[in-house]
């Protein structure tokens, strides 16, 4: 074989394989390619390998299908109160169609950014500043949901919307600074006095209570007190009727004594007479006679007999001489009154 020839079909088998390497396409996961035949669409390729037609197929869009996130430069809006505002936003969008992403829009993030502008200026002009300060969730809803539904179209499905910075004019922050001071000296205020009311609510609950526990320990010791006096009374007239008892069971004792001795009227009456001279030797100026003198007179003389007289020096006489006294009759006692 000529070499001519040789050189020819090396070159052939060269060409060959270059045109297979370079048509044979290995698609990741996360892509998708847009292919064209002849200058139309033809179809997308999903992962996997594919093999392209030289000359005639082309890829004309690799396409990323995972979730793209998109910052976008802080827009000037004007809220409803007439207050400008810069807003910077950040869209979180995925491709779910590569052939309506390739052919839908020239510029797809071009018209995102577009249309997050307009739409976010339509959503902050229905509100008031300070409503758009504590609205973030809202506007982020009514934004992710008014740019999904334009974006449909375009094979791009807009996840979320997320509002990163709202800034108001420098006069607007300072106004706000300075109500917010305002507010916290407020509230300061307002829990000082709640904290001092406490307190004195506190103080007054104690003293209360104080009160109430000293007036409780007051009445304790005087029910105490009373119960002692009167334990102490109890005890004191128990004593004293033990005692008069013991008393009389003494007297009624001695009286039973006397009566089994046989004492009879004549050792009472000598008894009386006993008596009536510890009286006359007290301190009384007045002494009251009984008025049965004449009887214990006549006892006198019933004890002379049967003990005999006394002598001038208190010595015992003689039974006659007793007798003659007696017969003589004692003289009527004479009562000194002085």
């Amino acid at each position: 074989m000529p070499t001519s020839t040789i050189i020819a079909l090396v070159l052939a088998v060269i060409i060959v394989i270059l045109l297979i390497t370079s048509n044979v396409k290995m698609v990741q996961q996360t892509d998708a390619y847009v292919v064209e035949l002849l200058g139309s669409y033809r179809t997308t390729w999903k992962h996997g390998l594919h093999l392209k037609v030289p000359f005639l197929e082309k890829v004309v869009s690799r396409v990323s299908l995972k979730e793209n996130v998109i910052d976008f430069e802080p827009q000037k809006v004007i809220t409803r109160d007439n207050v400008t505002v810069q807003i910077d936003t950040v869209v979180f969008y995925q491709v779910t169609d590569a052939q309506r992403y390739t052919y839908g829009v020239n510029d797809p993030i071009l018209a995102i950014e577009n249309l997050t502008a307009t739409t976010l200026r339509n959503v902050i002009g229905d509100m008031e500043l300070d409503q758009t300060l504590t609205s973030r969730e809202s506007i982020n809803s009514r934004m992710s949901s008014a740019l999904d539904e334009a974006t449909d179209a375009w094979g791009i499905k807009v996840n979320r919307v997320e509002l990163k910075d709202i800034t108001p004019p420098s006069e607007i922050r300072q106004a706000m600074e300075k109500q917010m001071k305002a507010e916290r000296v407020r509230r300061a205020a307002i829990l000082t006095a709640e904290g001092e009311k406490q307190a004195q609510i506190l103080a007054a609950e104690g003293e209360k209570q104080s009160k109430i526990l000293s007036a409780e320990a007051d009445r304790q010791a005087k029910i105490l007190a009373a119960e002692a006096e009167k334990q102490a009374q109890i005890l004191a007239a128990e004593g004293e009727a033990e005692a008069i008892r013991t008393v009389q069971k003494a007297n009624a004792d001695g009286i039973v004594m006397v009566r089994e001795a046989g004492a009879d009227q004549s050792v009472l009456a000598l008894q009386s007479l006993d008596a009536m001279k510890a009286i006359a030797d007290g301190s009384a100026t007045k002494i009251i006679i009984p008025s049965d003198l004449q009887g214990l007179a006549s006892l006198c003389v019933s004890a002379g007999e049967l003990f005999g007289p006394l002598n001038v020096d208190g010595a015992p006489g003689t039974g006659a001489g007793a007798r003659g006294h007696g017969a003589g009759g004692p003289s009527a006692p004479q009562a000194d009154v002085r």
